[in-house]
């Protein structure tokens, strides 16, 4: 289609949307209505249930089948520090935008939780009874009905998504560690930086990983070498989080810290805490844990409160990407989570045309490593890996830049999150991320690049996959494999990549949807070694479809 034509159909689209009364910006809470686990999404989908990571790259649902989450970030990095139906408030997350998020094809949002939000405390950074060394305390910073009452907003927007059948990933999330940095994550009192001052660079916020306040701050906590005992506050925190959606089968699973900043030794201690035996770097190393960390780790602390759903570990965002991470670690469901990033563009996040390139190899060669580290950290729990997802991406006005990384992960058939979908005045970021405006208007060209044709659920094993927007040709590849009658789900953008229909072909299995559906499926045929599905932009009596 050409930009012009793209662009006209997409503002209508946008448009309709917010016209429409049902999904009005305003509407509130009182409309949720939860959907139940094993009922079809909007469009006959049927998603649904917890997710779970055997081993191996991909992600699994209860009938055995393949699940491939696409999505968006919504992480609110001002007070109060989370989205929730607020009427005319900057933080206001409604049923409208739930509806969005799914009519575009999203299956998970990647939802933004902050310790500061949770345990606010009321000391001040580098306070004595918290920062000096010593044995440890409670630094007595828990208010329990503070954190309740944050943990009731979490599940307004969780049951909203879970209404339109949209997984939540639920990410402790923090960039810089604090707002004295520049940045948000931490609460005040648990900024420790040795007596150093931070010196914020608004300008230029990336800046503030190398000063030393900042790497005193990440050292003290993940060393837990101040009194006031950090990670133990940090777990009760991530436990009474866990503890409260440990039951919800809409909540995929728990992204422990966003972007650690640290370095990769002190990873594995953090996540399995050092009685939890030899623990080695992806690459090898020994890790010596500090008489200081806990015992028992995060990863431990969170499947004892939630067996059933899913950790993402993510690597440090300070080490070179080609650099050994976190290497195996005993545990069911664990999932490598990324972020994908170019060191080439601007503030803004976008690349002159000149630096797509030089992205691209980038972007090749950190899914290499990725893909390399997920291997090796095989367990006995995990015998084939961790699952991967990549949970941040984009930052970007520049669709090329969006679709060089989406046809990279079709290729490899890996998950991700979009980030973001809404700006919210980021003090970690710039207005060039948003896929909507503040009042819930989708960015046309955007939402073109990343509302794909894909497959949410595989029944088997899929080789291949891949999409093309300005075409609107889609294929697949896999093996079919026993899912207990569940059908393979392909989602199909139909309003914005097939205004005149789309015509399946397929070999292997049959099609059970609807001609036109949003949520194509297939029942494979009985005794098929082998599926494929071509998706082509026109009904299926155009001759070029």
């Amino acid at each position: 289609m050409r930009s012009w034509g793209r662009r006209v159909l997409l503002t209508s689209l946008t448009l309709s949307l917010v016209s429409s009364p049902f999904l009005a910006r305003g509407a509130g809470a009182a409309s949720i209505r939860r959907a139940p686990a094993g009922r079809a999404s909007p469009g006959s989908a049927t998603l649904g249930g917890f997710l779970s990571a055997p081993g191996g790259t991909f992600l699994r649902d209860s009938s055995g089948r393949i699940v491939i989450l696409h999505g968006v970030n919504v992480v609110y990095k001002h007070p109060p520090f989370v989205v929730y139906p607020d009427l005319g408030k900057p933080w206001n997350f409604t049923r409208a935008d739930a509806e969005k998020i799914a009519a575009l094809g999203f299956d998970v949002v990647r939802l933004g939780i902050l310790w500061q939000g949770l345990e606010p405390g009321t000391l001040a950074p580098n306070s004595p009874s918290v920062c000096n060394p010593g044995r440890h305390v409670d630094p007595g910073q828990m208010d329990k009905a503070v954190l309740n009452r944050y943990l009731d907003h979490v599940a307004e927007t969780v049951d909203l998504l879970a209404s339109v059948h949209v997984y939540t990933i639920i990410d402790m999330h923090q960039d810089v560690y604090n707002q004295v940095f520049g940045g948000e994550g931490a609460p005040d009192w648990a900024v420790c930086t040795g007596g150093r001052r931070a010196h914020p660079t608004p300008a230029d916020w990336r800046r503030a990983y190398r000063e030393r306040a900042v790497y005193n701050a990440y050292q003290t906590f993940f060393d837990n070498s101040a009194r006031g005992d950090l990670q133990a506050q940090y777990q009760a925190v991530w436990q009474a989080v866990a503890s409260r959606f440990a039951h919800d089968p809409w909540v995929a699973g728990y992204d422990l810290f966003n972007e650690p900043a640290i370095g990769d030794k002190a990873l594995p201690c953090f996540y399995a805490g050092r009685g939890a035996g030899p623990l080695v770097t992806e690459s090898g190393s020994p890790v010596a844990c500090p008489p200081t960390e806990p015992r028992t780790g995060l990863v431990p602390r969170i499947l004892q409160a939630a067996p059933r759903q899913l950790v993402f570990l993510e690597p440090d965002v300070a080490a070179h990407p080609l650099s050994g991470q976190v290497g195996p670690l005993d545990y069911p469901n664990l999932v490598l989570a990324f972020h994908l990033y170019c060191p080439f563009r601007n503030l803004d996040g976008n690349p002159s045309r000149s630096e797509l390139a030089a992205c691209a190899a980038h972007y090749q060669r950190v899914l290499a490593t990725r893909r390399t580290e997920r291997a090796r950290a095989a367990s006995d729990n995990q015998p084939g890996g961790p699952a991967w997802f990549l949970g941040e991406f984009g930052a970007t006005s520049s669709v090329a830049d969006i679709a060089q990384v989406t046809a990279d992960a079709n290729r490899l058939l890996l998950g991700w999150c979009y980030w973001s979908w809404e700006y919210y005045g980021d003090p970690t970021g710039s207005a060039s991320e948003a896929l909507a405006t503040p009042r819930g208007v989708l960015l046309p060209d955007k939402a073109w690049a990343l509302a794909q044709t894909y497959a949410q659920a595989v029944a088997g094993t899929p080789l291949s996959m891949s999409f093309d927007p300005a075409s609107g040709r889609f294929t697949l590849e896999y093996v079919p494999g026993p899912t207990h009658g569940a059908p393979t789900v392909v989602f199909v953008p139909t309003r914005i990549h097939y205004p005149r229909g789309y015509c399946p072909k397929v070999s292997g299995a049959t099609v059970t949807s609807r001609p036109g559906a949003a949520y194509l499926t297939l029942a494979n045929i009985p005794g098929a070694s082998m599926v494929r599905l071509v998706v082509s932009a026109g009904s299926c009596s155009d001759p070029y479809a």
